[in-house]
């Protein structure tokens, strides 16, 4: 797998809800080896766009058609200064990886210490959130070769997830937690998905 992020500011959701929805029903049946996205906006006006492919190629291979372009010359108007672009080579895939059914999501970001040890960490990780973190429906983290990472974490609701963040905090995911570093955090309320 592999996964692209776009983010930024936004002017108007509303406005980036039926770009991207044009986007689906005009170009999505043309992108080879999609397999779905995350999308939503925080409520200061952050977007992002988690999407995932099933290799780099089949990404780059959308990127590169012309009526992408086009579609993209229209969807960058709706941003308010740069956009930001992630790749994603390394996948980590957790618990269920997410849900279309999923009512909250957060997407946090930073830094990986040690990205050669991700993948092991996270999957002591998965096996502690199914026993310990019942609302957490899954995750993926994508990482770069400079430890550069962005995850998605879906949760059935908001509510659900706040009463999980009051627990404490099982070894696995202390041990897991202290390999990330410069945090950021945007929380999507109103998420929407794509899936393949």
């Amino acid at each position: 797998m592999f996964i692209q992020v776009m983010q930024g500011e936004i002017k108007d959701l509303g406005a980036v809800r039926a770009t991207m929805d044009r986007w689906g029903e005009e170009l999505e049946s043309g992108a080879d080896g999609l397999l779905g996205g995350t999308f939503g906006a925080s409520d200061d006006g952050q977007f992002v766009a988690v999407v995932r492919f099933d290799s780099e190629e089949a990404a780059r291979r959308n990127s590169d058609r012309p009526e992408q372009a086009a579609w993209w010359s229209v969807m960058s108007a709706h941003f308010v200064g740069d956009v930001v672009f992630h790749d994603y080579p390394q996948v980590l895939v957790i618990e269920a990886g997410g849900s279309d059914d999923a009512g909250f999501i957060q997407i946090i970001q930073g830094r990986v210490r040690h990205p050669s040890k991700a993948a092991e960490m996270a999957e002591r990780a998965s096996g502690m959130l199914k026993a310990t973190r019942p609302d957490v429906i899954g995750a993926t983290m994508g990482i770069s070769a400079d430890g550069h990472f962005t995850e998605t974490v879906a949760f059935a609701s908001e509510a659900a997830a706040r009463e999980g963040e009051m627990k404490a905090m099982p070894r696995e995911a202390q041990e897991f937690m202290e390999e990330l570093e410069d945090l950021s955090f945007i929380d999507l309320r109103n998420p929407w998905f794509s899936t393949h």
